[in-house]
C-alpha cells in the first residue's frame, strides 16, 4: 500500500512536467509565427463585422495621443464567436506574441500585426533608466532624438529589436522627454531603394514598410525624406 502511494505521488509529480515541458513548447513555437492565413482570417472577420455593424470597426478605444501604428488594436471579443471561432493562436489574446491592429482605419481598414516583445525590451530600458534617475544620453541623431549609453544602464551589449522586414537587429533611440523607440532607418533606406516612391520632405514615409508586409513599424518615431539625399531621416517639428 505504501509503495502504491509512493508510485502515485511520483506519477502526479511527473504529469506537470510533461504538460509543462512537452506540449507548451510546440504551442509556444506556433504562437511566435506570423501565419498569413491567420491574418487573412482576421481580415475576413473584420470585413464581416464592419458590414454587419453599419461601418463600425471591432477595435479597442485608445487615447488620441496613441502612436498611429498602435492606435487601432483589434478587439477580438467583438469578433468571437459570431465572426470567427476564436482569436488566432499567435495573437496576444491567445498567449501569442503578436498584437493585431488596423491601419487606414478611416478609409480602407487593413489587418496588420506587430511583435509585442519589442515592448518588453523598451519596458526594461525604462526601468533601468528610472533606477538611474536620468537617461544617459550619448549622441544626438536629430532634433530631440538621441542614442543611449547602454553601458551606464548596466547592459553588456546594447539591446536591439528584431526587424520584421529585414531580419536585422535594430537599435533603440530616445527622445528628450525620455521616450524610447525602435529606429527603423535602415529598413526604410532599403525599402526606398527597392520600391518606387514619390515622397517629399515633410511626408511621413513609414507607410512604405507596410505596403508589402503583414507588419507595422510599431514603437517608431515618424520619418520623412531628406530633400537633398532622398534618404530617410527623423521627422522633427
Amino acid at each position: 500500500m505504501k509503495k502504491g502511494l509512493q508510485l502515485l505521488g511520483c506519477l502526479l509529480l511527473f504529469i506537470p512536467l510533461l504538460s509543462g515541458c512537452m506540449y507548451p513548447k510546440g504551442q509556444l513555437a506556433q504562437n511566435k509565427i506570423p501565419y498569413e492565413d491567420q491574418i487573412k482570417a482576421v481580415q475576413t472577420a473584420v470585413n464581416s463585422y464592419k458590414e454587419a455593424n453599419s461601418g463600425l470597426l471591432p477595435i479597442k478605444t485608445k487615447d488620441e495621443s496613441t502612436p498611429i501604428y498602435q492606435k487601432y488594436p483589434i478587439d477580438f471579443k467583438k469578433l468571437t464567436p459570431q465572426f470567427m471561432a476564436e482569436p488566432p493562436g499567435n495573437a496576444y489574446e491567445s498567449g501569442g506574441v503578436f498584437q493585431y491592429v488596423l491601419i487606414d482605419a478611416e478609409t480602407d481598414p487593413k489587418v496588420k500585426i506587430f511583435d509585442l516583445r519589442m515592448a518588453e525590451t523598451i519596458r526594461d530600458i525604462k526601468l533601468r533608466m528610472k533606477s538611474q534617475k536620468y537617461p544617459p544620453y550619448k549622441e544626438q541623431l536629430a532634433k530631440n532624438v538621441f542614442t543611449l549609453d547602454f553601458t551606464k544602464l548596466g547592459y553588456k551589449e546594447s539591446p536591439t529589436a528584431l526587424s520584421p522586414y529585414s531580419g536585422r537587429e535594430l537599435p533603440f533611440v530616445i527622445t528628450g522627454d525620455a521616450e524610447v523607440y525602435v529606429d527603423y532607418t535602415s529598413d526604410l533606406h532599403e525599402a526606398m531603394k527597392n520600391q518606387e516612391v514619390s515622397y517629399k520632405q515633410g511626408d511621413d514615409v513609414r507607410e512604405i514598410l507596410t505596403n508589402d508586409s503583414a507588419f507595422v513599424p510599431a514603437y517608431s518615431l515618424p520619418y520623412t525624406i531628406d530633400k537633398e539625399t532622398k534618404n530617410p531621416i527623423f521627422l522633427t517639428k
